[in-house]
């Protein structure tokens, strides 16, 4: 069991994970790779102290390397649930299960924009993970939502389980989709429902009756990833420990808010894990 996992990749994720090490934790950075991150994208970075005119890779990496040098250890892949255990959390890192005593979401801004219903239906219909929930539409109709071709291998999943799959592509090309999954193309706008539960997904120019609706997403918003999570807006709500409403999760970094600041996401990442490595401490000699 790990003492911490950090959800993200940029900054904040890489000071917290960074500073958990130094305090002897065992922690691992679960995320997208480094190019994925905004920072680096930037071509300069000016206001970073001590730094300036860096360019934003070239930053990122000297984070990365720092980490990697005191035995952070990371995994490239999406995260699609979090679930408390009570005294530790399990974390679905690609159908993998891996548990952890704490969590930090440094999940950066959110790029995925989500759909009127599409929160209020969560468990009700809406998805994020076809292998954690598909069994549950046996024999039922589904549709499936994709923003890249990881919604493909979702489809094909539930194709095997349910009586029929519309497939929504929200990229080109799609690739790999099996014979008996429908294409239907068209923008999402809404998640419909009757009595708690979905019956229908709305598209600009169609509406889909189905089951259930599974949502394959470049990131998740973060109160998808983890039920309950309190947020503030686009923004998990936080206090000056960087802890979350829920016990041993704490948030970082612009999934926090404004300002949207290198050195902001950084001070955060530490403060967060200075607060797990506490309750970690804690947790254990209460047990003993």
């Amino acid at each position: 069991m790990l003492d911490v996992a950090v959800i993200g990749g940029g900054p904040a994720a890489l000071s917290a994970a960074l500073n958990c090490r130094q305090r002897n934790k065992s922690v691992t950075v679960f995320g997208r790779s480094l190019d994925s991150s905004l920072l680096f994208a930037a071509e300069k970075v000016d206001n970073y102290l001590g730094m300036p005119d860096i360019g934003g890779e070239e930053l990122l990496n000297a984070f990365y390397a720092h980490a990697i040098k005191n035995g952070v250890e990371f995994r490239e892949c999406r995260i699609t649930q979090i679930v408390s255990m009570g005294e530790y959390y399990v974390i679905n890192a690609d159908n993998e299960f891996i548990q952890a005593k704490a969590i930090i979401l440094a999940t950066g801004l959110s790029k995925s924009k989500g759909i009127p219903g599409e929160m209020e239906y969560l468990g009700k219909g809406v998805s994020y993970c076809a292998t954690c929930d598909g069994m549950l539409y046996r024999g039922k109709k589904v549709a499936v939502v994709a923003e890249n071709s990881e919604g493909e291998a979702e489809a094909n999943f539930l194709a095997d389980i349910c009586s029929e799959v519309i497939y929504v592509p929200l990229y080109h090309p799609v690739m790999e989709l099996k014979d008996n999954i429908q294409i239907m193309d068209g923008k999402p706008k809404s998640v419909v429902g009757e009595k708690e539960k979905v019956s229908a997904l709305e598209l600009t120019e169609d509406t889909i009756p189905c089951d259930g609706i599974f949502f394959a997403k470049n990131s998740m918003p973060p109160e998808s990833l983890l039920f309950g999570l309190q947020t503030e807006g686009k923004n998990i709500a936080v206090n000056r420990k960087m802890e979350t409403n829920l016990p041993r999760v704490y948030a970082a970094g612009d999934c926090t808010g404004a300002p949207y600041q290198i050195a902001k996401a950084v001070g955060e990442g530490l403060v967060a894990a200075l607060s797990a490595v506490a309750a970690i401490d804690e947790m254990e000699r209460n047990a003993k």
